[in-house]
């Protein structure tokens, strides 16, 4: 899409209610929908992906049946928007293969396992733009438990390694190479997945949890093949952007600074301002797409 293009009135007043709708139900009651609600639908001969879609459409509060206007939204955006995920793709994934997390706690920080629980439905991609201007999120579910790696806060979910992570990553991952920056450490997915690449010689993770890094240090980093590869730095990460950055003659900088598009807007626009200074790195950031569906 054209970054000036103009969308129509209609299909922006669409956007904003269907994000709204999805804000409230993820936030809320993003396990609303059980087994015995799709297995009722799917006995009419309909595909899982189908039931879910609609039992999906009525937890949000829409009539598709009898409200043209829920209809549309629904025929619109549903069909892009959900998709049933397979948990052995995830599994196979090289970080949960051969990374064990142990439930560990130090200070505020925990590291442990969660859980999506059947049928829960969650964000599990940057928001796709039609050719037409809708700007539609990824929702995505499992049809049994899937357990993945986090780090909690207080008691409160602060990290985790999803779908979401995953997808998202993958392109920062295939492109990174030689001398690589990352800003926001985590439980470490990124800096594991380049570590693993040949074209990627070193790699600077520059976080200011003390706690986190402790954590990584002691239980995580240990497992990783290409340990060597990796140098953590505890800093803030502007003020290293500001003061190093340009020291190290970095080939390649990714930026994973916040935990979804509401709180990453600002820090995204504030590291973009650092590219300037640095015409021959390449930047990358997480949930970019996203982000800019928002800006």
């Amino acid at each position: 899409m054209e970054r000036n293009k103009v969308i129509p009135d209609n299909i922006t007043e669409d956007d904003h209610r269907l994000f709204a709708l999805l804000s409230v139900y993820l936030n809320h009651t993003s396990d609303f929908i059980s087994k015995e609600d799709i297995e009722e639908i799917v006995n009419y001969g309909v595909s899982v992906e189908y039931a879910f879609r609609a039992v999906f459409a009525a937890a949000l509060g829409l009539d598709i049946v009898e409200n043209p206007e829920d209809k549309d939204l629904f025929n619109n955006y549903f069909s892009k928007m959900i998709h049933k995920l397979d948990t052995n793709e995830y599994y196979n994934n090289p970080y949960f293969k051969n990374i064990r997390i142990p439930a560990i706690r130090i200070g505020n920080s925990e590291l442990k396992y969660e859980q999506y629980k059947p049928y829960e439905g969650f964000v599990c991609n940057d928001i796709i733009t039609t050719q037409e201007g809708r700007q539609i999120p990824q929702i995505g579910f499992f049809e049994t438990e899937f357990m993945f790696p986090a780090i909690l806060e207080n008691n409160r979910i602060w990290m985790t390694i999803t779908p979401n992570e995953i997808e998202t990553m993958k392109d920062p991952v295939d492109k990174a190479f030689g001398n690589v920056l990352t800003f926001g450490l985590g439980l470490g997915y990124y800096a594991y997945m380049i570590s693993e690449k040949n074209q990627v010689e070193r790699v600077t993770v520059v976080e200011n949890n003390e706690n986190v890094i402790q954590l990584f240090k002691q239980y995580i980093l240990p497992q990783f093949k290409n340990s060597q590869k990796i140098n953590i730095i505890q800093s803030e990460a502007f003020e290293y952007a500001q003061e190093y950055m340009a020291k190290e003659k970095y080939d390649f900088v990714f930026t994973d600074l916040w935990h979804d598009v509401s709180d990453g807007m600002d820090l995204y626009l504030r590291m973009k301002g650092f590219e300037q200074e640095h015409p021959a790195t390449e930047f990358m950031y997480w949930i970019e797409k996203s982000i800019l569906c928002y800006l």
